[in-house]
């Protein structure tokens, strides 16, 4: 127990550290900041998810003496706790017989990625911002800068366009920022997952057997997150931007579902790698597009199924 503390400590340092190098402000300094959850996730994965919380505890502890209680806070709230979470849920299991584990299914754990995702980012934007005027009127002047500099690189973008007009669409991309957060933090907590498992998998460590990813489905009464996004979204106040940012998480979550489905339905079919290859390409070169189309996709397999788990290599 005393050696699982202090690989939990020394991994809740390693995630605050990979946080603090951010300000150096480089390309590296940003790629190290991006992999912060991994440490808590791998230990949460590869320990136990108490070692999961007593990195996180360090971690916190760490940034809040060596940077400030808020900087503490808003770690513990977008990074540790979403990766001990994401780690616990990953390794709930029951023993169904003697000798046979269910592992906890995989499409509700990418339910509960979006969850997070919503939860997460709003807890933050709401520990930096605590009035919601104040944070829209950040976000505007944000969005009309970058819109700004959009037009001085490519003026025919900008042609024709007037002081009312740019204000109009910053407002638009204001209302519309807690769903490009959500889901930009939904595919990163995913990933977080995906790589703490296969970094925990290599060292022999993953107690349950790799899951069938193609397999993954949403369960049918995750959808309802989309109704409770959009009656949420007309709300005033934080309580809207949350709506909005549901909305977001689950549309990426529906994308991954969606991208699972090809994967699942191309099985067995002849040239299934040079489309699946072609398929990333194409997601690549026109991120929101595809992923709007993927969404979609995903929403239809979630409400109408396909071949589940009973077909599919089982889990344990």
């Amino acid at each position: 127990m005393v050696r699982h503390t202090g690989i939990g400590v020394v991994a809740g340092l390693a995630s605050a550290l990979l946080i603090g190098v951010v300000v150096q402000a480089t390309p590296l300094a940003l790629a190290l900041y991006l992999l912060a959850p991994l440490p808590i996730l791998i230990v949460a994965m590869g320990w136990s998810h108490r070692t999961g919380l007593v990195a996180a505890a360090s971690g916190t502890l760490a940034l809040a003496l060596a940077s400030s209680p808020l900087r503490g806070l808003a770690f513990l709230v977008s990074t540790a706790l979403p990766a001990w979470w994401l780690g616990y849920l990953a390794l709930l299991g029951r023993e169904t017989a003697p000798g046979r584990m269910e592992w906890y299914p995989t499409g509700r754990l990418l339910a509960w990625v979006a969850v997070t995702a919503a939860v997460a980012l709003i807890v933050v934007v709401m520990l930096s911002s605590g009035d919601h005027a104040a944070y829209q009127e950040r976000v505007r002047r944000l969005a009309r800068a970058m819109l700004q500099v959009q037009m001085q690189e490519t003026p025919s973008r900008g042609a024709g366009l007037e002081e009312d007009d740019l204000a109009r669409i910053a407002e638009r991309v204001a209302g519309l920022a807690p769903a490009i957060m959500a889901t930009t933090f939904t595919l990163l907590l995913t990933f977080y997952l995906w790589a703490g498992a296969r970094v925990v998998q290599i060292s022999g460590r993953l107690a349950r057997p790799w899951p069938d990813l193609a397999a993954t489905a949403l369960p049918r009464r995750a959808l309802w997150a989309l109704v409770a996004g959009a009656v949420l979204s007309v709300a005033p106040g934080y309580a809207g931007a949350f709506g909005v940012a549901l909305l977001g998480a689950f549309a990426a979550a529906l994308a991954l579902q969606g991208l699972a489905a090809l994967h699942d339905r191309s099985r067995g079919k002849p040239g299934r790698t040079p489309l699946l290859v072609g398929l990333y390409v194409l997601v690549f070169l026109t991120q929101g597009l595809a992923l709007a189309a993927l969404s979609l996709f995903g929403l239809v397999d979630a409400l109408f199924g396909r071949r589940r788990a009973a077909k599919a290599p089982p889990l344990a």
